[in-house]
């Protein structure tokens, strides 16, 4: 399976970043093909943990190349920021190749991000004011700028004289203070000196790999509840993470993805606004989210915690095409009361389907069955047959309420805690 999607299957922060850093170690390529740096992937080797946000998963071994595909929209500041962070932490040798097409976030964008959100106030999104959502609103509105832009003066000139006056005035109607042309100009014209020797057409790229049948990872930022299309809306991320739109942001055909590997949390978590039928709002939730360290890897907000919902798992199933599943953070769950919601009641209706609207989402009771705990250590287990049997039950639940076979399992943070029961790459 040459080319394979890492697929959130939840409220994002799954643990795709170690799934990815895992499997990139037999792979040629890793793309990310959608977002931006809102999304945080913490890896943890050689008793380091390195946090990225706009780099692939890939970029600590020299040998791959890593791609910011053109469906994503880059913060070139904070891309250059990170990218320095990583060279300080002894990672100096890595290839990294930035799409022509890929929109870049502006600092109006981040602007108008903090003031809508402030403007909905009760009813806020709950973004994490990077600007994402403005640079998306833009690059479907018209008005956006790409990374092609600022690598010559004239495009980039022409382009923010047909742009500036509209998001002048957008920032004004917030009481913001407008920016000036030349200033923006010469900004842009700086980021693209910086990032110049990195930038290509990735998309003929990433069709020359195909070409040799070079292994090719493709890495989605949050989860599938997070699509804008297919996830919980409004309270969603403004682009879609699911294996469906990998063609479309990378710029390759569909017929060239071959498999879809699920990563999935082995209980649920969210950050932000919006409904979480399974939410614990007790002690339980608290001893979850100490001990598996949940909180936002770019903003440090606590996550809300939650029973396993494969409600939301069959619902990432049916729009994305998943194939198999990798279950994060199964040693979290040791020791503590087990339970798997497996369908909602919805006015006295057992359904087994996200409803469209918040309203009844908000009104669904989540049905469970209850498993057996286990104590025993786990954290360092390396085969399947040696997990303790309540463990293994409760995985092999897993597999019957979503009729999807577990490939791999992680047991800790770093890449010796994984189990792989079946290789994909």
């Amino acid at each position: 399976m040459p080319r394979l999607v890492l697929q959130g299957s939840q409220w994002g922060d799954e643990g795709k970043g170690k799934i990815t850093d895992y499997l990139a170690q037999k792979a040629d390529v890793v793309v990310r093909f959608q977002g931006g740096n809102n999304a945080g992937h913490t890896i943890v080797f050689d008793n380091h943990k390195y946090a990225l946000k706009l780099l692939p998963s890939g970029i600590f071994s020299k040998h791959i190349k890593n791609v910011l595909a053109q469906g994503m929209v880059i913060n070139v500041e904070a891309l250059l920021n990170e990218i320095q962070t990583i060279k300080e932490q002894g990672i100096t040798s890595f290839q990294l190749y930035i799409s022509s097409r890929a929109h870049v976030i502006m600092p109006y964008h981040l602007d108008l991000d903090g003031a809508s959100e402030s403007l909905l106030g009760d009813n806020k999104i709950g973004t994490t004011k990077k600007g994402i959502g403005p640079c998306y609103t833009d690059k479907y509105a018209r008005f956006g700028i790409r990374i092609a832009d600022l690598l010559e003066k004239d495009a980039l000139k022409a382009r923010l004289e047909a742009i500036l006056p509209i998001k002048n005035k957008e920032l004004e109607s917030y009481g913001l203070k407008p920016y000036d042309l030349e200033y923006l100009l010469n900004l842009g014209l700086s980021w693209g000196d910086k990032i110049r020797d990195h930038v290509t057409d990735t998309s003929i790229l990433l069709t020359e790999e195909i070409k040799k049948d070079s292994k090719i990872l493709f890495e989605g930022a949050q989860g599938a509840m997070l699509c804008i299309e297919n996830g919980t809306y409004p309270y969603v991320t403004s682009s879609s993470p699911l294996a469906a739109s990998v063609s479309i942001n990378s710029g390759i055909a569909p017929k060239y993805v071959d498999k879809v590997l699920g990563i999935m949390k082995a209980y649920t978590t969210r950050v932000g606004e919006g409904p979480f039928p399974t939410e614990l709002n007790n002690s339980l939730g608290d001893a979850i989210r100490e001990k598996g360290h949940e909180y936002g890897t770019v903003t440090h907000r606590p996550r809300r915690v939650g029973y396993l919902d494969l409600v939301v798992i069959n619902h990432a199933k049916r729009v994305s095409g998943i194939d198999y599943l990798a279950i994060m953070l199964l040693d979290v769950l040791t020791g503590l009361d087990l339970k798997i919601c497996y369908a909602y009641e919805l006015d006295g209706k057992v359904i087994d389907y996200i409803p469209a609207t918040l309203t009844e989402y908000q009104r669904v009771k989540p049905l469970y069955v209850s498993l057996p705990s286990w104590n025993e250590d786990i954290s360092k287990v390396t085969c399947y047959q040696d997990l303790p049997d309540n463990c293994k039950a409760y995985l092999k639940k897993i597999e019957e309420l979503t009729s999807l076979k577990i490939s791999m399992i992680s047991v800790g943070p770093s890449r010796e805690n994984t189990i792989v029961i079946e290789d994909l790459l």
